[in-house]
């Protein structure tokens, strides 16, 4: 067992976003990701089966889907999608992402 801490090893960067690989394994790869407002992951998708999560822990902004789809995000949402399906985020507040990738890529 171990711990991380997500608030001392990972940070905001002023240009882009910050991410930080948490866990990488054959059943799911974890990532942290930070935004400063305004900041954005644009909307992409991967040629695989699997699914992924994304957990709001803090801030908040918009999730981003196919077709301009845009869906509220607060402390506590998660989104569900299968990895295929297109998805992005933008921070409308300093905002910290933890996505879960299951198979991993």
């Amino acid at each position: 067992m171990r711990k991380i801490d997500l608030i001392a090893e990972n940070g905001f960067k002023e240009k882009t976003f910050s991410n930080m690989l948490v866990h990488d394994c054959a059943f799911v790869k974890v990532i942290n990701f930070n935004f400063e407002p305004g900041q954005e992951l644009p909307v992409h998708s991967h040629d695989i089966e699997g699914e992924l999560t994304i957990t709001v822990l803090e801030g908040g902004g918009q999730f981003l889907g196919a077709d301009g789809a845009e869906i509220p995000a607060k402390p506590g949402d998660v989104l569900v999608s299968e990895i295929a399906d297109p998805h992005g985020f933008r921070a409308e507040s300093r905002t910290r992402l933890l996505v879960h990738i299951a198979p991993p890529i």
